[in-house]
């Protein structure tokens, strides 16, 4: 049995996994490792610290089906939407452009939902709190060390994180790059941007027709959503929840600024673009140094493999593009390659 190490729970490493297990069956013991305290990456779906009726998603807020992904896709959109995990979205979205063939769908309990389908059905042991520092390799395996807690032991490691935090690796990973490779990787780019979501008491009803507004006419502020109103989830004693999305310009101008600062200046635009917004009972901020990749390597090969045997490849979204069809296609293409070195 062949130990497999996935490194990051986000879409493209959870559907990697569950590809795994029902490929190989159990000819695989597969772990999947996250530095977060949470599954999803940035199909991230938070709460309150002190509620656990509220959630909003802070990072994707819907998935797009195009004509051409929805027949090559159609297994994984038709398992998503049986289980309930999908349905359409058929609210309000000011500004969404449409293309024909286009599908869109919203995920009823949030974004996170997603990933946490695919690793229930890979049947993955899930560490969360595991950073990952370094690979090292040992004869036919790899010594995998993390932040805190030593290192283990991997016949096979597939890394989904973004490609600067791939070079960033400490080890042996920097030597398996050929030139070519590792310009690649310094080529990859990624746009950044704040998301702020707001929760409010169960008594308060928006006022706007909307679930979700892509705003035009502000230099900080790109996108608001009523999170909760978006999901169909506004339920009687539940308080809604508005998620805000900074623009990419934004996010840049102020990456290096600690959240807390960058907040209370998103919030008085939120408050000139919603007047008489009501007061939050808890909000929360999140800084996507890695919001959507803007250059991906050439060609959208889906993966790169780094070494075959003992396997190291490299999948995600740094090698397609940022939506949920990419990651599927990264997912695909590295389930393809370990299936050739295992």
């Amino acid at each position: 049995m062949s130990r497999v190490l996935i490194v990051g729970a986000g879409l493209t490493g959870s559907l990697c996994a569950c590809l795994l297990r029902r490929e190989l069956q159990n000819k695989v013991q597969i772990e999947v490792w996250d530095k977060a305290r949470g599954s999803g990456g940035r199909m991230s779906t938070t709460r309150p610290p002190d509620s656990s009726s509220h959630s909003a998603d802070l990072g994707a807020q819907y998935i797009t089906s195009t004509s051409s992904y929805a027949q090559s896709h159609q297994r994984f959109y038709s398992e998503l939407l049986s289980a309930g995990v999908l349905q359409p979205l058929d609210s309000l979205v000011e500004g969404l452009k449409h293309r024909d063939g286009d599908e869109n769908y919203m995920t009823p309990q949030g974004m996170s939902s997603v990933v946490k389908h695919f690793l229930s059905q890979s049947g993955a042991d899930l560490f969360l709190e595991r950073h990952v520092t370094g690979l090292y390799r040992r004869g036919a395996s790899w010594e995998v060390q993390r932040k805190v807690g030593g290192s283990e032991m991997f016949d096979a490691v597939v890394l989904t994180m973004p490609a600067p935090q791939i070079l960033q690796l400490q080890g042996d990973v920097g030597q398996m790059l050929s030139v070519s490779q590792k310009q690649q990787l310094e080529d990859v780019e990624f746009s950044s941007r704040f998301a702020v979501a707001l929760f409010f008491p169960p008594d308060v009803v928006f006022s706007f027709p909307w679930s979700a507004r892509y705003v035009s006419d502000s230099s900080i502020i790109r996108y608001i959503a009523a999170d909760s109103r978006k999901r169909n989830a506004d339920v009687l004693g539940r308080g809604p929840s508005l998620v805000v999305h900074t623009s990419v310009p934004f996010g840049l101008k102020h990456l290096e600024e600690d959240k807390e600062a960058v907040q209370p200046i998103i919030l008085q635009e939120l408050h000139k673009l919603l007047p008489g917004l009501p007061e939050p009972i808890s909000i929360k901020c999140q800084k996507w140094r890695y919001s959507q990749v803007l250059t991906s390597v050439p060609d959208s090969p889906g993966h790169m493999t780094l070494l075959q045997r003992p396997p190291l490849l490299c999948a995600g979204d740094s090698f397609v593009h940022s939506n949920f069809s990419g990651c599927v296609e990264s997912a695909l293409s590295a389930l393809s390659a370990l299936k050739a070195s295992l």
